[in-house]
């Protein structure tokens, strides 16, 4: 065996098997976890049930109560609250375990920022199923008693009304999510704070599109989703520039210059702008005095003529610079693919002169890039 694979060194890359076992161990405790907090709750499911249902009978009519339209809805019921009652409150442990399996194949810089994420995901989520308990559930509860129809017993069935209230706790807690979101998005660097400000409008448009679809047909509800959503994105925004500042200034410092400023967007064919470096600089041999004219057709005949002439009397004489006989078969390369209406190649071949050729080189390289332009 390996030291690679030595068991004994924690750092070994393990086999994919051992993956899948560990795996398989850490399901085990979860849902061995999710059962034992079942059990305890279990006993107390008539009361939590009764506990989850105050919002609606705070608002029902003296003389109304709540009904069972199903023989096992009774017990069913309240045994299925208390199933998904034992799944959010063990959560933390959940997400540990999940936290346990993904960890050792993170970075350190990784770890330091994924843990306060992971405490901070659990406790939003409760804090949305809170906020939807306290502020929306009394809210929405009294909007739908006060517009019942006259002569209309409003009389709600217990498992409808608990396929209610989960659907809203389960889209209060993933909505109080967003911030993780926005700060994951921009330390992935898959978006910056900026670019996530500049969508604002867009934003709070979709979290009422968003709220329409998460929640009851009503519109408090969907007010009182979207709201919460906007002002978390916002929170997601500044939370993202303060913990993630200090690598946000590095990439505004590797990236020099505005990528999207005029002196720096590409030429076509995706090489640098003629008279430019490959950096998108200006090229130093070229100031407001001396830059390039175009040539006709039979001055460049001419100056390419000339080159052709040079490189014999060099091939005569003296042993030519590999680096200059490169560059001259390029322009020549160049003129035979344009010839050929192979414009994408002689663009690429023109920019390496560009980078690589002397004065008079660029100078017909530019000529031709003008042509190929026109």
């Amino acid at each position: 065996m390996s030291p690679a694979m030595h068991p004994d060194d924690p750092g070994a890359e393990q086999p994919f098997v051992s993956h899948l076992i560990e795996l398989r161990d850490r399901l085990i405790r979860m849902v061995i976890a999710i059962l034992v907090v079942f059990l305890a709750l279990f006993p107390f499911a008539n009361d939590l049930y009764v506990y989850i249902a105050a919002p609606l009978m705070a608002q029902l009519p003296d003389g109304n109560t709540m009904i069972a339209t199903q023989v096992a809805a009774p017990f069913l019921t309240p045994f299925k609250l208390a199933l998904v009652a034992a799944v959010f409150l063990s959560m933390p442990f959940l997400f540990y375990q999940l936290w346990a399996f993904v960890a050792p194949g993170l970075y350190q810089h990784e770890r330091r920022l994924a843990v306060p994420l992971l405490l901070s995901s659990v406790l939003l989520f409760y804090l949305g199923m809170l906020f939807a308990y306290y502020v929306v559930f009394p809210l929405v509860f009294a909007f739908l008693a006060g517009s019942t129809p006259e002569g209309v017993a409003m009389m709600t069935d217990i498992s409808a009304y608990l396929d209610f209230v989960l659907t809203l706790f389960f889209a209060f807690g993933l909505a109080f999510e967003i911030p993780i979101a926005t700060i994951l998005l921009v330390a992935l660097r898959l978006t910056t704070p900026a670019a996530l400000a500049a969508k604002r409008p867009y934003v709070i448009v979709g979290v009422f599109i968003v709220g329409m679809f998460l929640t009851p047909p009503d519109v408090i509800s969907q007010t009182l989703l979207a709201i919460p959503m906007w002002l978390l994105f916002e929170l997601g925004i500044l939370f993202a520039r303060v913990l993630l500042k200090g690598r946000l200034d590095e990439d505004e410092d590797d990236d020099g210059t505005d990528p999207d400023g005029p002196g720096d967007s590409p030429a076509p064919g995706g090489g640098p702008r003629p008279g430019t470096s490959v950096g998108g600089e200006l090229d130093p041999a070229l100031d407001d005095e001396s830059r390039w004219q175009p040539l006709s057709e039979t001055e460049m005949e001419a100056e390419l003529d000339r080159i052709d002439v040079e490189e014999a009397a060099r091939e005569t004489s003296t042993p030519v610079p590999a680096a200059i006989n490169s560059v001259e078969e390029k322009l020549k390369r160049a003129n035979r693919l344009r010839e050929l209406d192979s414009l994408v190649a002689a663009r690429h071949v023109l920019y390496e002169v560009l980078e690589e050729g002397d004065e008079d080189a660029r100078r017909v390289a530019r000529n031709i890039l003008a042509q190929l332009d026109d």
